[in-house]
């Protein structure tokens, strides 16, 4: 997976990040076309597949024409929570809404964003309940069900409206779908709620919000009764395509469409770097690491992953990718040294390299870190009698206490630079010795 991180750093090149306020757009552009599909991820903290698929989408797909705007996670902190709204429903505040509520700001920019003339097709992704049937089948499969549909608020706009006849459109993803499924009980179909004159609810939602602004707008709802966080992200990413294929928008990914795939991806969580001193590897991390060097305030954390977040209660930062808890940070508060040297020395495996201050080391063997005067060297985990200063000595796996280790293989271990007992830059040394 390693490569399919590289590429989606690569892929990052070719996209167009705007930051508003309170929400991250993604716009994906090309020059031969105004049509623009817009996908919404995250209303709803609690349904990882649809925000997971719009992460995807946004990483790990390049547009070849026209144009796709994505919004991964535009209720960040309900996603955090894995909670459906921490202030309330968020797809229930499109109509009115109150000046002191929290979600005011959030509402108004992406009610922006719907608008932009731009705009051709807006996409809501949720994970519902159960699988929708026209006829009760029990209480998962039923009318009152919402997973596994196309939902629209009516039939059609009018007849000069691009993309404009919902229905039609509908029923077209619903068929291609359909002949994608994992499992055949997975089966697509069209939900009209008939917003106007039948469901109050929903007259207060995003989609109707934009078809009400004569703005073609469905939400995608997969099953939250599908066994697995994949499978909800295939049939998102699946009818994604499908509208883009629709649209004409021309796209290519660098992966096969499938379940085991997308569960590879899905939980490789990226890189997060702190302070730009030191970075961290998510995936295959620790549930906890102590004595994570840390300033005491305004501490800065980024993420190659955009579903990235930091939580910090009292004096540790749980890590999370969506709503996944992906590591707890325990912090030791330091002063920063702002005037370290860029780059370090060191013999690794008898060999002399030159490294920078905040690096990955793969060792076969050993290391030592050259000793500088004025700084000194702690490696997390390994005990030297007598010395605070651990540059200068070879270190090898064997010597390692594997319970401080970074990841849960025992493999990786962190290499902590002082200088006058304020932190400069931390690097990580990989053994690649299987030691039984």
């Amino acid at each position: 997976m390693k490569s399919i991180l590289l590429k989606m750093l690569l892929v990052s090149i070719f996209f167009h990040s705007s930051a508003y306020a309170q929400i991250q757009l993604i716009k994906k552009n090309n020059n031969d076309s105004n049509t623009t599909l817009l996908v919404i991820g995250g209303i709803h903290g609690d349904e990882p597949g649809g925000y997971f698929a719009a992460s995807i989408l946004a990483s790990h797909y390049r547009i070849n024409s026209k144009n796709l705007w994505i919004v991964p996670n535009l209720n960040q902190e309900s996603i955090q929570n894995n909670q459906r709204g921490i202030n309330g429903d968020m797809n229930r505040k499109f109509s009115l809404i109150d000046d002191k509520d929290k979600d005011k700001q959030i509402i108004q920019e992406i009610k922006n964003i719907i608008l932009d003339k731009n705009v051709s097709l807006i996409l809501n992704l949720h994970d519902g309940h159960g699988f929708y049937r026209k006829t009760g089948k029990g209480s998962i499969f039923n009318p009152n069900a919402w997973g596994q549909t196309c939902v629209i608020d009516q039939c059609i706009l009018n007849k000069d409206q691009p993309f404009g006849d919902l229905n039609k459109i509908a029923l077209d993803i619903k068929n291609r779908i359909n002949n994608k499924l994992i499992e055949d009980h997975h089966s697509f179909d069209v939900k009209n709620t008939n917003t106007k004159f039948e469901d109050e609810a929903m007259q207060l939602s995003l989609t109707y919000f934009s078809v009400n602004n004569n703005k073609p707008a469905f939400a995608l709802e997969s099953s939250k009764n599908l066994s697995t966080l994949s499978q909800k992200v295939f049939y998102h990413l699946a009818a994604i395509e499908e509208f883009m294929h629709i649209m004409g928008i021309a796209f290519s990914r660098e992966f096969d469409l499938n379940e085991k795939t997308l569960d590879n991806i899905i939980k490789n969580y990226g890189i997060l770097t702190i302070n730009d001193n030191f970075n961290i590897d998510l995936s295959n991390i620790k549930k906890s690491l102590s004595f994570i060097p840390l300033k005491s305030k305004d501490n800065v954390f980024k993420f190659s992953s955009l579903l990235g977040s930091v939580m910090q209660i009292d004096d540790s930062f749980v890590v999370s990718i969506g709503n996944q808890k992906i590591t707890t940070l325990q912090a030791q508060y330091f002063k920063m040294n702002e005037s370290c040297m860029p780059k370090f020395s060191a013999i690794v495996d008898d060999k002399l390299i030159s490294l920078n201050k905040a690096s990955d080391i793969f060792a076969k063997d050993d290391l030592s870190i050259i000793k500088r005067d004025g700084y000194r060297v702690n490696i997390i985990g390994f005990t030297s009698k007598g010395s605070v200063d651990e540059s200068g000595i070879k270190v090898g796996l064997q010597d390692m206490d594997k319970r401080f280790s970074v990841d849960e293989d025992g493999l990786v271990y962190r290499v902590e630079f002082y200088k006058n007992n304020e932190f400069c830059a931390m690097s990580k040394i990989h053994f690649k010795g299987d030691l039984k």
